[in-house]
């Protein structure tokens, strides 16, 4: 079993030097996930081979994994993105929206039990809001709105995010737009880079923004490994390319199985310790 030094801080700052991390590993299921148009459905041996490596690529720069097995039988299960946001003090596990995944937090939970990993609150029913749809940025929690999660769901995070000294804004998604950190991500304390069509920019007021083009909207859903430095899937050649411009370092994998379903980097890894 990986042991990891959990006290006395677990996320000190949103995009510090990552150190641990939660991963999933995906289902055979993955190949019954409906794909984005124009995209081939996903193949769960090549998913396997790409997860690997993304463990592989986060060990490499000195983050310790926990790698979990799937228990349920939804294919999107493997994102671990979704089921809680960690805090400094510990886990806030999230309630998700799909019906088909609702066992999922009660499952994080027993493993955060088993970890020793502390729990800093849950979404309470009839609330719902999916990991996914939080953002957080130096002492900024940004909530995703749209047919995903409800008003009680954001509610109830928004209290426990604003104990924890976070302010609170709200970003309209554009209809279709899977999750907030799909198409926006914070890749410095004062930086995020974003998909401008998809999530709404002004609610990032103050902060730099690198808005990516058309076409690579979700090459934004990229997975921190602290300031200026992040892993990326590699086929978005452009949008990468307009990150290095901006003087991020850029770690390009591959997670096309991933992509191809709306699983973008960002949610197949959940940040568990940070400095």
């Amino acid at each position: 079993m990986t042991t990891i030094d959990f006290g006395p801080r677990l996320v000190g700052t949103p995009t510090g030097k990552l150190r641990a991390a939660i991963l999933m590993r995906p289902a055979a299921t993955l190949e019954h996930a409906k794909p984005l148009p124009g995209e081939p459905g996903a193949v769960y041996s090549r998913a396997l081979e790409q997860h690997e490596i993304l463990r592989k690529t986060l060990e490499y720069f000195g983050v310790e994994t926990i790698v979990l097995e799937p228990r349920g039988e939804d294919p999107y299960e493997t994102a671990i993105g979704d089921a809680a946001v960690v805090f400094e003090d510990g886990a806030f596990v999230m309630r998700p929206s799909a019906m088909s995944r609702r066992a999922e937090a009660d499952r994080f939970e027993s493993e955060c039990s088993r970890f020793d990993i502390p729990l800093a609150g849950m979404i309470a029913a009839p609330g719902l809001l999916d990991g996914g749809d939080v953002l957080l940025v130096e002492r900024t929690a940004f909530l995703g709105v749209s047919a995903r999660g409800n008003d009680l769901g954001r509610a109830g995070f928004a209290a426990v995010a604003r104990e924890h000294g976070f302010e609170v804004v709200e970003v309209a998604l554009a209809a279709g737009t899977s999750s907030l950190r799909s198409v926006a991500a914070a890749v410095a304390r004062d930086t995020v880079v974003i998909a401008p069509d998809k999530a709404d920019v002004r609610a990032f007021a103050g902060f730099r923004t690198i808005e990516l083009g058309l076409g690579e909207e979700r090459a934004a859903g990229v997975i921190c490994l602290g300031e200026h430095h992040v892993i990326a899937d590699a086929r978005y050649r452009y949008a990468l390319a307009r990150l290095r411009k901006a003087g991020i370092v850029v770690e390009g994998i591959d997670l096309y199985d991933f992509e191809k379903v709306g699983l973008s980097p960002s949610l197949l890894a959940l940040a568990l310790k940070r400095d």
